[in-house]
Formats: C-alpha cells, structure tokens, sequence
C-alpha cells in the first residue's frame, strides 16, 4: 500500500514486510497488548472494563508518551487481520463493555476488514492522538460507534517541539468535527455505559498551564456541548532528557487552575483525581 493515512501525508510504501514513512509500521496488525482494561473514564470502562487492543506505533510519537516503548520503538507483536476480528470476538465474550481500539490510526485498512469479517455486538472505539485526517475518518462512518480524540495542544510551536505534529489545533478541530457528525451526542444505556459519542480528552502537562486554557478556549468555541475528560495522570517518562520543563509530575495548583477554568467555561465531562498520576496505571506490555 501507499499510505497516507495520517495527516502527514507521507505516501509511504508499507507492505506485510515493509514499512517506511514516518510510523515505520509495516501493513500488518502489530499489537501490544490486548486484554480488558479498567482506567478510561467511568462510561467506558464501567465495572467489567473496556476491551483494549493496544496498537504498537503511532502517528504523533510524543517525547512525553507513558507508552513510549510501544508508541515510538514500535514494539509488539505482528498478527493477521483474521487474528485481529478473532481478539474483538474473545473480548466480546469476556463481557467487557466495547472493543477499544488504542492508537487505531495506522491500521484502518486492517480494522475494516477485521470488523467485516466479525462486527461484534458491543459499541467500537476509537481511541487516538487527535491527529487525524478527515478523509481516514469518513471511511470509518458506520464501523465507530465512540470516538476517544486526544486534543493535546493550542500552542502549535509545542505541538512541533514535542510530537513532530505541525499545525496540530487546526487538524484535530476538523477531525473532531468528523467525528460528532458521525456519532451525534452521547447516548448511554441504563448503567450509565456510553453507547454511542464524542469525548475530547486532554493531558495537562507541567509548565504548560497556558496550553491547557488555550485547549479549552478552543473546545468551547468549536464543540461547546461535547464531553470533556481532563486529565491529571502525566508522570515523566518517555525520551524528555533534552525537555527541562517535563521532567516532573505537575503540581496540584496547575491542575486546580485548569479544572477550575474547566468549571468556568461551564463544560461538562470529567476531571481526574491527581492520584492517577502514577506509573502503576501504565499498562504491562505482553505482547
């Protein structure tokens, strides 16, 4: 295949043994890890816990990201397509609430066919960085029931400086756009389980307060009724040597002025309690 999937619009050759381009990734499903999971917000994970495929790779490469070792080493294990439908139908019959694909963006092509060959009954989520080009999400109309977009930066020099992602606040807007007409507004059945919708997600990050508010300023504008989830849960880790201002957890006063700007834009969601601010929340990767 050529891909250009991403906004990056690399028109890379990737085939099943090759894989160039920005993401390196090959045609095939690699994964990381697939199993329940139990630490995204309480309408996905419920009590019996989302159905996590951990994919390796991924289209932005954060220095900061806590999955650094698979996000941008690339690690994990190559499947098939077969295998990949296989998993959602295992999943399914583990009870868990949707199928929650993390970090989907590189391997649309292989989704599809996997949900071709088995739809499970249970809502399909995408779980990605927000850096997405519309064009890869219309080919998702009909598959994606809930759409988990990451929305990480208003300052554009940061999004450069520490995910390689120019023009980030401008490509995930439109993407999220995308992603509502598809969904609608929320939708959850009687135990409060998200059936069908758009959640914005944000990580706060240490020193950088000012991104956060200019995160919401934005949200606000452009999607004021959407659910947001902002969260506390960044610890150092990933390839931040050469970035001083992530060397640390950030602190209960930045938080507190994010949250409470978060109440005074009146958005309606979710807000972390600090204490996931912890390395033990970071999945074991068994590929």
């Amino acid at each position: 295949m050529i891909c250009n999937l991403c906004p990056r619009m690399c028109s890379a050759e990737r085939t099943s043994e090759l894989g160039k381009g920005f993401c390196g990734l090959t045609s095939e499903p690699k994964v990381a890890r697939i199993a329940p999971h139990m630490w995204e917000e309480p309408p996905i994970s419920g009590e019996k816990g989302s159905g996590a495929v951990f994919f390796s790779g991924c289209t932005l490469r954060c220095a900061f990201c806590q999955n650094y070792e698979i996000s941008a080493e690339n690690r994990g294990r190559t499947i098939t397509t077969e295998r990949l439908a296989e998993e959602f139908k295992r999943l399914e019959q583990a009870g868990v609430h949707n199928i929650n694909l993390v970090s989907p963006t590189p391997y649309v092509d292989s989704i599809i066919r996997a949900l071709d060959i088995y739809r499970p009954n249970i809502p399909i989520v995408y779980n990605s960085s927000g850096y997405e080009r519309v064009e890869t999400l219309k080919r998702l109309s009909g598959y994606i029931d809930i759409y988990l977009p990451d929305f990480k930066y208003s300052d554009d020099s940061l999004a450069v400086e520490y995910s390689k992602a120019p023009s980030y606040a401008k490509t995930a807007v439109a993407a999220i756009r995308e992603m509502l007409r598809q969904t609608g507004e929320a939708e959850f059945d009687e135990r409060s389980i998200m059936k069908k919708g758009t959640i914005i997600r944000h990580l706060v990050l240490p020193n950088h307060t000012k991104n956060s508010i200019g995160v919401l300023d934005i949200i606000k504008e452009n999607f004021p009724d959407t659910l947001v989830s902002l969260m506390g849960q960044y610890v150092p880790h990933g390839d931040i040597k050469k970035y001083p201002k992530l060397q640390r957890r950030i602190t209960a006063r930045e938080y507190e002025k994010v949250k409470n700007y978060l109440f005074d834009l009146d958005l309606d969601g979710f807000a972390q309690e600090l204490s996931s601010a912890d390395e033990k929340y970071i999945p074991q990767w068994d590929y």
